[in-house]
């Protein structure tokens, strides 16, 4: 089985994109899509278990993937990991600015360090890449970039440190759209509200519970796939968004819409399907007993 992209398979043949956060979750799924679609994917993260995992079941697929371990908080560590894929490869056409991580707690709870971790991971560390991909790169030979957001529209209660640093990741967005835009390079951002995906299985406690519920605040009520929100970072990195820039696109089934002020209406099964055509993609195991499984 080969992933099943709705874009055509040669898009982005002879391209390098770099994907960081690219060993599990929506970053895995989103490098085996562009992989697919023919471009040699640089996977970015701190467990270099994670991304030879990945690498591996592209290069099974029959895709081309590499390799850098880095810590994306660290500017030096940044620095030397861009310019050695500059030096290997001459160019990075693209960059997927997919890392990131947070952990519930309200915000009576969160202590300095654990508040600037989330931040430093959410927001300087996906600065550092993109600054760097532009000034090595991007600068000269143009490109796009894609930053990842999350659904924190109306504040984001239970990970303030998370919703802040998405915040500014999404003005970040615009600033670097309008300075880059004279060297060609288009900045966007995705912003995924609840997709299932392995990092749901990182959660404890009554935030884990609360997990298999999330679909009834949803107005098509289901939860999101991986696949729903690469095709949209693919499509945002392709030539048909070549006059797009600066612009954040919500992946959140309309949940970030409307208010409490407005129930909302009780949902019919299977009247919303998921497109998943993610041929390695794996249900949560938080959200398997919900499915019968």
């Amino acid at each position: 089985m080969t992933y099943d992209s709705i874009f055509q398979p040669d898009l982005f043949t002879g391209q390098i994109i770099m994907v960081t956060g690219g060993g599990s979750g929506i970053g895995r799924c989103t490098a085996h899509e562009l992989a697919a679609l023919g471009a040699h994917v640089v996977l970015v993260g701190r467990k270099r278990e994670k991304l030879q995992a990945t690498c591996e079941e592209i290069r099974e697929d029959g895709g081309s993937a590499s390799l850098q371990v880095c810590d994306i908080r660290d500017e030096e560590s940044v620095k030397a990991m861009v310019k050695a894929v500059v030096e290997e490869h001459g160019q990075i056409h693209h960059l997927v600015n997919n890392a990131g991580g947070q952990y519930p707690s309200p915000l009576a709870s969160i202590n300095q360090k654990g508040f600037e971790t989330v931040v430093r991971t959410n927001l300087v560390g996906g600065f550092l890449v993109a600054r760097e991909v532009f000034n090595q790169s991007m600068s000269k030979t143009g490109g796009s970039i894609v930053n990842m957001l999350a659904d924190m529209w109306g504040g984001m209660p239970g990970m303030g440190h998370s919703g802040a640093a998405r915040a500014g990741m999404e003005n970040l967005t615009k600033t670097a759209a309008v300075e880059w835009g004279h060297a060609g390079v288009r900045v966007n951002a995705v912003a995924p509200g609840w997709i299932a995906s392995s990092g749901m299985d990182t959660y404890e406690g009554a935030f884990k519970a609360v997990i298999p519920t999330l679909r009834e605040h949803v107005p098509l009520k289901r939860i999101g796939s991986e696949s729903e929100v690469s095709a949209a970072i693919v499509f945002l990195l392709s030539p048909g968004a070549a006059f797009i820039s600066g612009t954040t696109v919500r992946i959140d089934g309309a949940a970030s819409q409307g208010s409490r002020a407005f129930p909302l209406a009780k949902g019919k099964p299977g009247q919303s399907r998921a497109y998943n055509g993610f041929h390695r993609a794996y249900l949560p195991d938080v959200l398997k007993e919900d499915q019968g499984e």
